[in-house]
C-alpha cells in the first residue's frame, strides 16, 4: 500500500487534489478557500450557460425567457455574494481584528 504522506511534508497528506495540509486549521483553510471559490465560479458559469440555453431555446415564450433571465441573474448574484463575503471576512479578520495566521 502506498504511503499517503509520500511527497508531502510531515503535516500534510497527499491526495488527488494535491498535498492537503492537516497540521494546523489555518493552513487547511488557506488550502480550501481557493478551491471553494473556483467551485463557486464553475457552478455560476454553468448556471449562466443553462440560463442562456433556456433563453435561446424558448422560441419566444415570455415565461421561458423570463426564467432564463432570472437564472442568469441569480447566478451572478450568488457569485457576487460569495466574492463579497470573502472580502468582508478578510476585512474583519485581518484588518480589524488582526487574527494571526489568516493571510
Amino acid at each position: 500500500m502506498p504511503d499517503p504522506f509520500a511527497g508531502c511534508g510531515a503535516d500534510s497528506i497527499n491526495t488527488a487534489l494535491g498535498c492537503i495540509p492537516i497540521g494546523t486549521p489555518n493552513a487547511f483553510v488557506k488550502f480550501l478557500i481557493p478551491k471553494f471559490l473556483a467551485a463557486m465560479g464553475g457552478v455560476a458559469f454553468l448556471l449562466m450557460i443553462a440560463g442562456a440555453i433556456q433563453i435561446i431555446t424558448s422560441n419566444g415564450d415570455p415565461k421561458q425567457v423570463q426564467a432564463g433571465g432570472q437564472m442568469i441573474t441569480s447566478a451572478i448574484a450568488g457569485l457576487l455574494f460569495s466574492i463579497f463575503s470573502l472580502f468582508i471576512l478578510r476585512l474583519i479578520a485581518i484588518d480589524v481584528l488582526h487574527i494571526p495566521g489568516i493571510n
